[in-house]
């Protein structure tokens, strides 16, 4: 009786694949089971927490997490048929001859790999798309909803998707292009040409999307001048961070979720604040109908809701600047270039091993490719499949050190004297963002890039009356 160690090496690679991924699969939903038992046993604010979190929110955040962790279920359980079933019914394949059909329409033939690559890539792209829009639907018109986030219509929603879709098709074609030319033309070192054109384009996008793709779906205005501005403006030079300008983004027209972030290389760096993180600026604390601006300056005004969901969002002015202490802590420290350095290493790794796999002719065989060796469809199994346990393993490492990070970017708040202000603005935005402050602690040390809020209080100085 034969069984899967005679099995002919590709079918072994292909079987390992499935095997792996649905393992991956098992052990996150288990992880996620353990968090929904301590969402539906925690029905209580704990003792720990009585002082920081009121029994509403403690009883709205349950039940926000709750529903998302439900929601992850199922759509985890779809992807991953859905995955499946594609590579046992030759899905891959199917849609690389129907690429090929496409070109060959145009009166390419199959020695034009990159354009029949990239067909492929489109219509991969439109399929998934398609079939993730549904979930997509259900969560922000279902779950976001429900629990006071949404603010989109379903028309600025859809539109919002084609929009992004176009957008990524005019990024993702010509990069997929002069990528796979590099590959064909670089020779035995084209791993190392690879490299380094993905890491100038990584720069030219973290450079540009800010200023030039970022506003084709929000909208940026520089922050005021006032008491805030001047503040940023103080705070930046006493560290020597390069400011050039403050910016806020109207996020409070998709989501009451807030953010804050800075981007820019030398000598240019930028601040980028949600008005949903400040009391001041977010429309969302506004009660009423929202004024009546002109459609030429919204660029939205039949598409935001009218009536705001949630009230006294966002933190005030020194808790704002805590906030970007913690932020300009991840600067000053170096945290983003070590990211940086540690990504790049990575892809250079990768390309590295894929120019040593990319003439394994089994590789192609496990997933259908008896007669071709199309480089987009190796770049796919190696970096998708292939590697996904070594993916898997650096993503762990990955959010233990941005945990480590986290901690460190706090401290460096509390070193600037914000350490008040920064412990009221957690808690504010934990609230604020429904955050539950009880978890499973295996799932947080899989999952949580970010430590969870009591562990950042009590390195703050210990749990004290808001």
């Amino acid at each position: 009786m034969e069984t899967i160690l005679d099995l002919p090496i590709e079918n072994k690679i292909f079987y390992a694949v499935l095997v792996f991924s649905w393992t991956v699969y098992l052990w996150e939903a288990y992880l996620a089971y353990r968090q929904r038992r301590i969402y539906r046993s925690t029905m209580h604010v704990p003792q720990e927490l009585g002082k920081i979190m009121d029994t509403d929110t403690f009883e709205k955040s349950r039940l926000y997490q709750l529903d998302k962790s439900n929601f992850s279920f199922w759509s985890g359980l779809y992807s991953e048929t859905e995955g499946t079933l594609i590579l046992l019914l030759g899905g891959i394949p199917f849609l690389w001859k129907v690429a090929g059909t496409v070109t060959a329409r145009f009166g390419l033939g199959s020695e034009y790999e990159i354009f029949q690559s990239l067909s492929f890539l489109m219509l991969a792209t439109l399929f998934s798309a398609f079939t993730g829009l549904p979930w997509s639907i259900y969560n922000t018109f279902v779950i976001e909803e429900k629990h006071g986030f949404n603010q989109q219509t379903l028309g600025f929603f859809l539109k919002d998707a084609v929009k992004k879709f176009i957008v990524t098709q005019c990024i993702l074609l010509p990069v997929t292009s002069l990528l796979l030319y590099i590959i064909k033309i670089g020779g035995d070192f084209f791993f190392i040409y690879a490299w380094l054109f993905t890491l100038g384009v990584s720069l030219v996008l973290v450079t540009i999307y800010a200023d030039y793709i970022a506003p084709l779906f929000d909208k940026f205005t520089p922050l005021p001048e006032g008491e805030l501005k001047e503040e940023i403006e103080s705070m930046s030079k006493s560290i020597n961070f390069p400011l050039t300008k403050v910016y806020v983004v109207e996020g409070s027209k998709r989501s009451s979720h807030s953010n804050a972030y800075f981007y820019g290389f030398f000598k240019n760096k930028r601040i980028v604040l949600f008005d949903t993180l400040m009391e001041d600026y977010s429309p969302l604390n506004k009660d009423g109908e929202p004024e009546n601006v002109p459609a030429e300056e919204t660029d939205t005004p039949t598409e935001a809701k009218a009536k705001p969901k949630n009230k006294k969002q966002g933190c005030n002015n020194p808790e704002v600047l805590a906030v970007l202490g913690h932020e300009l802590g991840h600067w000053k420290l170096g945290h983003t270039v070590k990211n940086i350095v540690i990504s790049q290493m990575n892809s250079f790794l990768c390309f590295f091993l894929f120019a040593v796999l990319i003439g394994r002719k089994e590789l192609f065989i496990a997933f259908g490719f008896y007669d071709s060796q199309p480089t987009l469809i190796g770049l796919m199994i190696i970096f998708q499949f292939i590697f996904s346990p070594y993916n898997e393993v650096l993503s762990f490492c990955l959010t233990v050190l941005s945990r480590r990070f986290e901690f460190q970017a706090d401290a460096f708040a509390r070193g600037m004297g914000r350490a008040s202000e920064l412990y009221s603005a957690l808690i504010k935005l934990n609230k604020d963002n429904l955050g539950f402050p009880v978890a499973d602690w295996l799932f947080s040390m899989w999952h949580y890039s970010h430590p969870p809020l009591l562990e950042r209080l009590r390195a703050l100085g210990g749990t004290k009356q808001d």
